[in-house]
């Protein structure tokens, strides 16, 4: 399923939305032929910036919106239960390590495909990201799943501190995404 790959290197959030399709069933924004960082930071500011979550959540390639999922939710520990700290705890050794037979055991364990949780969202992501746990069948890219947890966890967030975590979530995924597409354009030389 290479269209629901994740690669950096869309020149438009149009690129994007023809690369993913699933983008559009969770997003109402139309893509427009923007810069991706621009689209988002436009999201940001306009109507439903909530979606300039979702929008970093399906542009960052898939392991490291998961990893930002992770480090968004653990930002908002003291309003997450204690099962979901045991389960940002078990993406983070993931994360880490994808490869590790170990830590996909343990990530296998305890994913509900019908979660309830933030973090349950973010360890589906995880799953739907590997291959070993063979859930491409579900029809969404992990980015679907990031996405849910991230904005599963700012409902938790008090309605006059929302704005501003959303705000700082966002810049985050896009600082990941600067980020990785300086890494890959190092790889590419």
């Amino acid at each position: 399923m290479a269209t629901m790959a994740n690669e950096l290197g869309y020149r438009t959030a149009r690129d994007l939305f023809l690369a993913c399709p699933a983008i559009a069933r969770d997003m109402k924004s139309p893509a427009v032929a923007q810069p991706p960082l621009e689209f988002c930071r436009a999201l940001l500011a306009g109507r439903v910036p909530e979606e300039a979550v979702t929008f970093c959540a399906y542009l960052l390639p898939e392991r490291a919106a998961v990893w930002w999922g992770h480090e968004c939710l653990s930002n908002l520990a003291e309003l997450l239960v204690d099962g979901d700290l045991e389960l940002l705890a078990l993406v983070n050794d993931w994360v880490g390590e994808p490869a590790n037979p170990g830590h996909r055991a343990a990530l296998g364990e305890v994913v509900d495909l019908t979660p309830t949780t933030p973090a349950a969202w973010i360890a589906l992501s995880a799953a739907w990201r590997d291959p070993a746990f063979d859930m491409i069948s579900t029809g969404f890219p992990a980015a679907h799943a990031v996405n849910a947890g991230i904005l599963a966890g700012l409902a938790r967030v008090s309605t006059a501190d929302r704005f501003g975590v959303l705000s700082a979530f966002v810049e985050m995924g896009i600082q990941m995404v600067e980020m990785e597409a300086q890494r890959q354009s190092v790889d590419v030389y």
